[in-house]
């Protein structure tokens, strides 16, 4: 192997998966970590690379639950304010969409470990 080599991929691959974060397609996720789109297509078939995307998916995701989160008691507040307004559609509609996302937040990450502890007790030999 030559010296240097695995490391000159590993930041490629961390590349790609920053760009496969930010941008809405493959094509622009690869123009954007100067990689070609066959090499992040063949990466994402990898399991390893797979994994890292993954998680990497999952930490973006939980940190955009978390503020979601941090949101509801404006959210609450927005509602209760707005009981007895006049016509207040707009804010009413966006309190809601923000307490509806926080608790399909929830319900996704309840989910996660759900799927975690199952695969734990696959992987570790326990009762299935």
């Amino acid at each position: 192997m030559i010296a240097g080599h695995g490391e000159k991929r590993t930041r490629r691959e961390e590349a790609a998966i920053a760009a496969l974060l930010t941008e809405p397609t493959i094509a622009l996720a690869a123009a954007k970590a100067g990689i070609g789109e066959t090499t992040i297509l063949r990466w994402l078939h990898e399991p390893s690379f797979s994994a890292q995307y993954r998680a990497a998916r999952r930490t973006v995701v939980e940190s955009a639950i978390g503020r979601l989160q941090q949101a509801t008691s404006e959210a609450v507040a927005t509602l209760t304010r707005n009981l007895t307004c006049g016509v207040p559609a707009s804010e009413i509609a966006a309190a809601k969409a923000v307490l509806d996302f926080a608790a399909k937040g929830v319900e996704l990450a309840d989910l996660a470990e759900r799927v975690e502890q199952l695969e734990r007790g696959q992987g570790g030999g326990g009762d299935a």
